[in-house]
Parts: structure tokens; C-alpha cells; sequence
């Protein structure tokens, strides 16, 4: 966890996911807030109990020592900006009292007043700090003194339409805050309570009293169209449900309407949440022990939709894997959060070892299918490429398809390679990346449709890449040398095709026999325009203008981009150089893969010999002249089993790149 918290105070850290939202810590008690139009999470900080552990702290409990504050626009991508504040900062709280449990944050004047709970130092139980900031990331400057008056877990502060802060805490208690928001207004009520055989005072108004309220804790707040909301975990049978109240009033009396939520299908004890409006759609945030299935007091925070009936009350929600928010085709999909699949498929984590890692999809026969909602393939290019990661037998196959089983087919994969020993589904062999082609790109937002064309194969995540773009047409406006004097415009031909099956034979005289052959010298002879079309032999070349997004002219995604023949090919590309004055001494610096000629008005100035790697100014020419007017600078490169590639650009007497002339 130390490593964590290194990083996070180096770099924030951005975190892709669909339910749980955070996958890089246990979180717990997501308090969301949304604040210059973005969505601010401040949840608590689950970790591993101390050993040994601090003098009264019960064993296999929870443990909480820090808060980190997270942010997203999407509700997908979320920025871990790192830790804002520890039990260590608190003057008033023990060092080490692992209970700094739910906390909320609110804007008010320009300042930012973060809630939290702590174990007090002096005296028994707990009480509720503040720290206060410029910025909701932070940094956070804690108030010296704990919130007189309150005693209790579990914070919420309510800002209501009569211009008045509330604070509710513990099994439903709230007061209102004076203006520094610090304290407790002078008018704050008292009672008399009782907790067994003790009695003592309590400070504000209990909004819970005769409510549903067994074990209580965690009330949020809020208010809308005209009503105040108090909702709050309580338990029902065994375990926590999220229930809600009513009221026209912010300190009640409040009238309880039912449930958000049910407990969760596997008995998770606890459950706590938040519900904001982003952006016109409400949602309910709320945690799960998703990464620890068997110990839920390591806890996760969760997204889903809420929505409210004609008359205010609000529609149960039930929790899915996908969560919500839009995925953008070109992050990575977890599919293994799909919203529905067929009955045969199955869940399980990537790596019980680090279960942070996630989940994979099993998609356990020919027919099984995985539907996965709201994509969005707006940033997706044409020639773009999928990358799966599956665990599978050699020869399975797996299709993503748009919408449903039937839809256009975006994606077709097959596994070729095999993993180790013969793949089971209790077997957690080898993980692969698998590539394909689109053959679709969809418009905008969509659903995915992932159906297994064999048996057995596991999917973790999917991912849309577009191709890099190497190069582009050459516009009609004359370019320049780019800043270290590298000739990036040129007119390419699609390669001639040779039987080259190794690089060793580039020797000089290799080279003079195949480049000096006057069928092939006979394509440099002029310059040609773009989409020319020349022959040799038997084959059609195309010429094209191009101009390189790099320095080095890469001939390998050139020749792939036109679905023309990668190995064991010629190069011919030629570029026009126009000079205002006559630029004596100069050297042609040149890199290629493999080997190479250089010519200038058509003599050989420059060869290449030998099976190279492209190195930028591997070899230099005889000194030349860039003659005043137009200078034709043609080359041949010539590759066998090899990534083909050149860089070339002209430097002077003192080793400085020429760069004053244009290129037509």
C-alpha cells in the first residue's frame, strides 16, 4: 500500500473501470459531490489490519487510517489525485486509531470543508473534524479543534434552498452549522438519550425517531423538487439495506418511504452510498466487497442510475457489473462487467493472487454470448485494429459483434497460439493478447455483442486501437526540412517485388547488379506525379506523394497501409529540392533497413551496403552542391525479411543540418 500512496502523491493516477469504479485500493463509503462540473469522490480508505494491532482495536474489523479524493467527468475514467488527509494530521484524534470512516466534502464561499470522523484522544468515542481547502483535490488544512457538541460517525452536510447548512451524522442526528462551518449554531437542540444503563446528552434533532432505524448509521441527504431526502443504511434482516425518508422540513419530522437498495445476494455486511445529479441524471453510489468475496471489510465503491417516481418517491436500484457511464472503444473494455450474457457463462478473477487485477468473462461453449452496453466508437478510424485478452485452445474462435448475435460483425478473432497444456476451465493457464481487423466501425454509441464460435474460451478485456499515422498526403504548398534538417516529403512507389529471403547477400556488388538494373533505373529518370502509375515487368506500380509523420520514412506501414507485399521489395521514392542560392559542400547523412542507393540529379552519390538497421546519419556522401533551382534527390532501398525504413538530410563543413531550401 506504501507504493500506492507514493505514487499517487508523484502522479495522479488514472483508472479505467466499470463497477467497482476504484481497482487500485479498497474504498469504501463513497461520498460523491460534483463540483466545477465534474464528479469528486472522497471515499474512505479500507486496509489491511496492522500487526500487531493497536492496543482496544478488535480483530478482523475495519481499518481505515487515510482518505484519498478521486475525480472523473465520465464516471469511467477516474484521476486518483493521491491522499489529502491521515489519522496522523488529526491534533484532536488518536494517531492510530484505524476509524476514520465516511466522510463528505462541500463547497461554500469559495472553500472547500471536508467531514471526517476520527477516534478522539481524550475521552471515549468519536468525533467530527473538518479540514478546509482552496481546491477539491486539495492540499487540506485540518481545524485544530473537533465540532464541538457532536459525537458520532458518519458525516453529511445538507446546503438547503433556505440558505442554511445542515449536519447529519450517526443514526440520523442533525443540526444546523453556523457560517464558518465549524460549529454548531447556538440554537442546536439537546436531549437526553439513553445507551443501556447510560445516560447522557445528544446535541441536534433526531430525524430517525420512530423510523426503520435497527443499527442506523451513514445518513445522506439531499433535496429535490421541493423535498428533503434522509437516506440511510439500516438493518433490516441481517445485513444492511439503504432505506429513505421524506420531509418538507431539513431537521424533519421525516416520513420513511422504503428501500434504495436490498442487501447484497452475498450477505456483504455493510453498505453506504451517496446520490448526486450530474449533468441531468441522478445516481447512487454505494460499495460492495467485489475483490474480497470472502472478508467484507475490504470494500469497493459502486455506480448505478437512480430514478424517482411521478410523486417524489424513488425506484428501488438494483446493482449490475456495468455500472454506468460510456466507454470510450479506444480504453479498455472490461467485458467481464457485461449487462447480460447467456445462462452458461461465468465469472472469475484474472489472478486470485491479485484479485485487483479483475475479472474474465467465460464463455463455456459454441453459441455463448456476452452483451456489453454503451460504447462509443466516435474516436475509432477506419483502419483501426482490436486487441482481446483470452485465455483458449489453439484454433478458438470468438466474434464482437454490434448490438445483439445477429449484428454487423465488428471484429472476428482467432487464438493461434497455444497455451500451456490443454486448456481448462479450472485451468488458469496462459493469458494472450489477440489481434484483429475491423471490419466494421460503428457510428457513435453503441452495444457490444461477444459470441463464442468454439468451445471454452475466457475473455478479460477488450481494447480498439487506431493504427498510428505514419504519413500523410503531401499537401500542393511547398514544405520545409523539419527542425534537425530531415526530408520528410516524398514521392514513394509501391515496391517492386523480388525473391530476397535474407538480408546477408546486400553486398556492393549485389546492389549495383539489382538497383543499377536499367528496368529499375529507369523509374527514377523522372519525377512522377502522384497516383502515376509505372511498370515493371510484369507489375503495376503506384506512385504516392506522401509526407512523414516522422523522421524516418517508414516504407514497412507505407506498403501495409496499401496492402502491397512488405518483404523482399524495392523502394524507389524521389523528392525535389529547390534552393534560392547555390549551396556548396554539402554531405547526404542517410540511415536505411536494409540496404540503400543515393542519387542526386542522377548521379550515385551515396551506398549502403550490408544488412542494416536504421541508424540516422549511418553514412555520409561524397561532398555534393545543391545547385541554385531544382535538385531531383532519388533513392532505392531494398529489403528482405526486415521492418524497411530510411532517413536522410544534407549537413555542412561544420556538421550542422542544412535547412534552407524547400521541397516540392
Amino acid at each position: 500500500m506504501k507504493r500506492l500512496l507514493l505514487f499517487s502523491a508523484l502522479l495522479p493516477a488514472v483508472l479505467c473501470a466499470q463497477n467497482p469504479i476504484i481497482r487500485d485500493m479498497y474504498a469504501a463509503d463513497p461520498t460523491a459531490r460534483v463540483f466545477g462540473g465534474k464528479v469528486y469522490l472522497f471515499p474512505s480508505h479500507d486496509i489491511v489490519q496492522p500487526s500487531p494491532l493497536p492496543q482496544g482495536m478488535r480483530e478482523n474489523w475495519f481499518c481505515m487510517e487515510d482518505y484519498h479524493v478521486y475525480s472523473s467527468e465520465n464516471l469511467t475514467e477516474w484521476t486518483d489525485h493521491g491522499v489529502i488527509l491521515t489519522q496522523k494530521d488529526v491534533p484532536w484524534g488518536k494517531p492510530d486509531g484505524y476509524s476514520m470512516w465516511a466522510p463528505d466534502c462541500v463547497e461554500r464561499g469559495g472553500k472547500y470543508y471536508f467531514y471526517f470522523p476520527d477516534v478522539v484522544k481524550e475521552g471515549m468515542g468519536f468525533g467530527i473534524g473538518v479540514a478546509v481547502a482552496d481546491k477539491p483535490e486539495g492540499p487540506y488544512t485540518v481545524v485544530k479543534s473537533n465540532i464541538k457538541g457532536i459525537s458520532g460517525i458518519d458525516p453529511c452536510v445538507l446546503q438547503a434552498s433556505d440558505g442554511n447548512a445542515y449536519i447529519f451524522w450517526g443514526a440520523g442526528r442533525c443540526a444546523r452549522l453556523k457560517e464558518n462551518m465549524t460549529e454548531l449554531a447556538d440554537d442546536t437542540p439537546t436531549e437526553k438519550v439513553r445507551w443501556g444503563d447510560r445516560e447522557f446528552e445528544m446535541s441536534g434533532y433526531n430525524c430517525l425517531k420512530d423510523l426503520p432505524n435497527r443499527q442506523a448509521e451513514g445518513p445522506f441527504a439531499f433535496e429535490h423538487n421541493g423535498n428533503y431526502y434522509l437516506t440511510y443504511p439500516y438493518v433490516r434482516r441481517n445485513t444492511e439495506v439503504l432505506g429513505y425518508a421524506m420531509s418538507k422540513n431539513p431537521t424533519g419530522p421525516y416520513e420513511y418511504k422504503g428501500l434504495i437498495m436490498a442487501e447484497h445476494a452475498d450477505s456483504c455486511w455493510t453498505n453506504h452510498h451517496s446520490i448526486i445529479n450530474y449533468k441531468g441524471q441522478w445516481y447512487l453510489f454505494y460499495h460492495h466487497n467485489d475483490f474480497s468475496p470472502d472478508d467484507d471489510k475490504r470494500r469497493s465503491p459502486r455506480i448505478e442510475r437512480l430514478y424517482f417516481n411521478p410523486d417524489g418517491t424513488i425506484r428501488e436500484v438494483h446493482p449490475t457489473m456495468r455500472g454506468v457511464g460510456i466507454n470510450d472503444a479506444v480504453s479498455v473494455i472490461n467485458v467481464d462487467r457485461y449487462n447480460t450474457a447467456s445462462q452458461d457463462v461465468t465469472t472469475g478473477f484474472v489472478d486470485t493472487a491479485d484479485r485487483f487485477r479483475g475479472w474474465y468473462a467465460g464463455l463455456g461453449r459454441k453459441g455463448s454470448y456476452i452483451i456489453y452496453k454503451d460504447v462509443d466508437f466516435k474516436n475509432v478510424k477506419p483502419n483501426a485494429y482490436a486487441i482481446a485478452n483470452v485465455r483458449a485452445n489453439k484454433n478458438t474462435k470468438f466474434t464482437v459483434r454490434e448490438k445483439s448475435a445477429k449484428g454487423k460483425v465488428i471484429a472476428e478473432f482467432t487464438v493461434t497460439v497455444v497455451t500451456e497444456g490443454q486448456f481448462r476451465r479450472d485451468y488458469s493457464g496462459q493469458w494472450l493478447a489477440v489481434t484483429a481487423p475491423l471490419k466494421y466501425v460503428p457510428n457513435g454509441v453503441t452495444d457490444l455483442c461477444i459470441t463464442a464460435d468454439a468451445d471454452a474460451v475466457d475473455i478479460d478485456n477488450i481494447e480498439f486501437k487506431n493504427r498510428i499515422e505514419y504519413f500523410q498526403p503531401a499537401a500542393a504548398t511547398p514544405s520545409t526540412p523539419d527542425s534537425d534538417g530531415f526530408i520528410r516529403r516524398w514521392t514513394v512507389a509501391e515496391p517492386i517485388y523480388l525473391d530476397i529471403n535474407t538480408n546477408i547477400l546486400f553486398t556492393d556488388s549485389y546492389l549495383d547488379k539489382t538497383l543499377g538494373d536499367p528496368q529499375v533505373q529507369s523509374l527514377l529518370k523522372t519525377v512522377p506525379a502522384d497516383r502515376q502509375k509505372s511498370k515493371y515487368g510484369s507489375q503495376t506500380l503506384v506512385w504516392h506523394k506522401i509526407e512523414s509523420n516522422f523522421y524516418n520514412v517508414k516504407l514497412f506501414r507505407f506498403t501495409e497501409h496499401y496492402g502491397k507485399k512488405i518483404y523482399g521489395v524495392i523502394f524507389p521514392a524521389v523528392t525535389v529540392i529547390e534552393c534560392d542560392d547555390e549551396i556548396r559542400d554539402v554531405r547526404l547523412m542517410a540511415g536505411s533497413n536494409s540496404a540503400s542507393k543515393w542519387y542526386l540529379d542522377g548521379d550515385e552519390i551515396l551506398t549502403m551496403s550490408g544488412d542494416r538497421r536504421m541508424v540516422r546519419d549511418d553514412c555520409a556522401s561524397k561532398s555534393v552542391t545543391l545547385k541554385k533551382g531544382t535538385n531531383v534527390l532519388s533513392g532505392l532501398v531494398i529489403n528482405g525479411p526486415g521492418m524497411s525504413d530510411f532517413c536522410v538530410r544534407f549537413i555542412d563543413n561544420d556538421g550542422h543540418p542544412v535547412k534552407n531550401f524547400k521541397i516540392k
